[in-house]
């Protein structure tokens, strides 16, 4: 009987191919909170529809306000100046049939019904239509807030012999104004 050292591999199963695609992306949704969304994205998109709306709603609207079906909503997007802005919602017409066909949305103001609309599909679906206008409210009144200059003044050597700040762009003792140049000291160029 004789021992030996070497140990015998055991009989393995061979490797199954993964399937990993190139392309990751999933059409499912996974669990747990929605991927993020940059709302200054959702809030510029927001701006721009509501500027397009404002420009084609007399066209768009009566359409829109009937529509039952998405292919109802593509049709209102085929007539009159709205043409040129379909490539924008034909992709999301079935977002736009919810959001018209939502209990909230407005009903008797024109300016309503289109900041309602275009909030609402800002997001393009990749949240809700609640969530895409609360990131739209949100976002603006960020905007509210940031920092900017409220005024300005400088510092002045005036005639009336006062030397500082002025005031409302002033000389605070006699009252003479700041005189702002109009012209570009590169406007008056007589070399050319």
């Amino acid at each position: 009987m004789s021992i030996t050292s070497a140990k015998l591999d055991k009989k393995k199963k061979p490797r199954k191919p993964t399937m990993i695609p190139l392309d990751t992306f999933s059409g499912k949704r996974g669990r747990g909170r929605p991927r993020k969304i940059q709302p200054s994205w959702v809030c510029g998109r927001a701006n721009n529809y509501r500027w397009i709306f404002d420009l084609i709603w007399q066209d768009v609207w009566p359409g829109l306000s009937k529509a039952e079906t998405q292919e109802d909503v593509v049709n209102s997007f085929t007539v009159g100046g709205a043409q040129a802005y379909a490539s924008n919602f034909v992709p999301i017409a079935d977002l736009i049939l919810r959001v018209i066909r939502d209990p909230k949305f407005p009903t008797q103001k024109r300016d309503a019904q289109i900041h309602f609309l275009a909030d609402s599909i800002a997001a393009h679906g990749v949240v809700t239509t609640r969530s895409s206008r609360d990131i739209c409210e949100r976002e603006r009144a960020r905007a509210k807030r940031t920092h900017h200059i409220l005024y300005y003044e400088f510092h002045i050597g005036c005639s009336c012999g006062y030397s500082g700040f002025s005031t409302n762009h002033a000389c605070p003792i006699c009252g003479a104004k700041i005189h702002f140049e109009t012209d570009s000291p590169f406007d008056n160029d007589s070399s050319s």
